[in-house]
């Protein structure tokens, strides 16, 4: 499994946006739907933000995901833009032992997404359906998965790829003894 960086410090560059854009936290609070002590908590590093969290904060501040996760400006002209592993946002899957690395840009979710995530022995993402119409292809680049989509369920080994309907319950597990890692692409409903 990848080594683990240190994530970026979201806490104090939501609090410089915030501040910027000339809102209190009860202001961003109201505009994104998050509550304001989990926002202040957030800023504070106290607390570890969800996606969905980050999304309705970057959403109401009128900012990219990348905006907050970035640690070098992005310059647009560039030929080439790296963005380091600490720089990617990470998605911890709930159980412990599943983390999504959003590879995708963050104005892309909902479209098409890409991640790396790794799941432990034993571990599993769990997800409820997506938008209707949304499909994912989960490609095993070490070990091997178990993928549930509605009443199905698939192994899949080492090199293997699973297609799956994803507007219906589904979950990609780890029931094996060795680590495994897989590029996931959730494609939305209006991707052609």
């Amino acid at each position: 499994m990848s080594e683990m960086l240190e994530p970026p410090e979201l806490g104090p560059r939501l609090r410089d946006r915030r501040q910027a854009k000339g809102l209190t936290l009860e202001g961003l609070a109201t505009a994104s739907g998050v509550s304001r002590s989990m926002l202040s908590q957030v800023e504070r590093g106290e607390a570890n933000p969800t996606f969905a969290t980050l999304w309705n904060l970057t959403q109401a501040l009128g900012l990219n995901l990348d905006d907050l996760v970035t640690t070098e400006p992005v310059v647009d002209d560039a030929p080439v833009v790296v963005l380091d592993r600490a720089a990617t946002p990470r998605l911890d899957g709930g159980d412990g032992g599943a983390v999504l690395w959003l590879l995708a840009p963050a104005d892309r979710v909902g479209d098409v997404e890409w991640y790396e995530l790794c799941l432990a022995p034993g571990a599993r993402l769990v997800s409820q359906p997506h938008t209707e119409g949304t499909n994912e292809h989960a490609t095993v680049l070490d070990g091997a998965i178990s993928v549930t989509a509605g009443y199905g369920a698939v192994d899949v080994e080492l090199g293997g790829t699973a297609r799956y309907a994803a507007d219906v319950p589904h979950q990609i597990a780890n029931p094996f003894d060795e680590p495994a890692r897989v590029l996931l692409v959730v494609l939305g409903s209006e991707t052609p």
